[in-house]
């Protein structure tokens, strides 16, 4: 269990630091562009958040894969790990994009 709270910790932070820090790159290179940074911002934060998720969970379809052949073999346990890795990473990803969306002032 130790293991899996741990790998689930870190989906969380991996993709809330993938959020945070694209839109917060992202505003920078608004300004420097001269565009208005709370709209990159916002709009970053909405875009990356799916990557994100993917990114936190390894980048793959892997645990797709894992999850359908698990499923259907019966393993009951291994699938919802995995579901629950990738509800992890979701909420960091949604948590982050409100965090952006907060500071930003909408």
């Amino acid at each position: 269990m130790n293991i899996f709270l741990s790998k689930a910790v870190l989906d969380f932070f991996i993709a809330f630091g993938i959020v945070l820090g694209g839109s917060l790159l992202g505003g920078i290179g608004a300004v420097v562009s001269l565009q208005p940074p709370t709209h990159t911002m916002l709009d970053i934060a909405d875009r990356i958040k799916i990557w994100a998720l993917a990114a936190a969970v390894g980048g793959t379809i892997d645990p797709m894969r894992v999850i359908e052949s698990n499923m259907l073999g019966g393993n009951l346990s291994p699938a919802i790990k995995q579901i629950l890795y990738l509800v992890f990473a979701f909420l960091g990803a949604h948590m982050g994009s409100e965090l952006v969306k907060w500071v930003c002032g909408k």
